[in-house]
């Protein structure tokens, strides 16, 4: 997905009323004010109370499919309009206290809003992104990918962050002998 692509659906949830923040990829490239990679989705967190508009959007724009991945759930799945846009939604539901609830009743997780008051730049656009700090933290708990060894460490550089561990570690190969 372009940049110019990412945008362009951004301002048509926006003009739908749908408050979205970027994350992942493009919540990173928007942190650092710059496309360091490519990339082939652009990930949103959005209020589940704004569904209805976000899938008259969407839908408007021609990304009216599901692409089912293993694990997705009604909180978090990818949907595409068969060619550029592929579009992987996070689903959240603010509580009473401020914060935001993502994920089933039964095992759920709760994090500041703060953690989506992040602001960056998309195309020279300003947008809504994740939060540096949280941005790295939902970068861990899982053996980090590819693209996880790209964009960790250009946030933790560009904001004072500590590198988590699993990135410090170097890959050891099949052992000989």
């Amino acid at each position: 997905m372009t940049a110019e692509d990412a945008v362009d659906l951004l301002a048509r949830l926006n003009s739908h009323g749908v408050d979205v923040c970027v994350g992942c990829g493009w919540g990173v490239d928007a942190l650092l004010q710059e496309q360091t990679r490519e990339h082939s989705d652009l990930d949103l967190w959005a209020p589940a109370a704004q569904f209805e508009r976000l899938v008259v959007a969407l839908t408007e724009a021609g990304i009216d499919q599901l692409f089912p991945w293993p694990g997705d759930r009604h909180w978090n799945f990818v949907v595409h309009d068969g060619a550029r846009w592929r579009v992987d939604l996070h689903m959240y539901e603010p509580l009473p206290d401020g914060s935001l609830h993502f994920g089933s009743v039964v095992d759920g997780v709760v994090f500041p809003a703060e953690a989506l008051a992040g602001h960056g730049l998309i195309a020279g656009r300003p947008v809504r992104c994740e939060a540096a700090e949280w941005s790295v933290r939902w970068h861990t708990g899982y053996p980090p990918r590819d693209t996880d060894r790209h964009d960790v460490p250009l946030l933790c550089e560009r904001f004072g962050i500590e590198l988590p561990e699993a990135f410090t570690q170097r890959e050891q190969g099949p052992r000989v002998g």
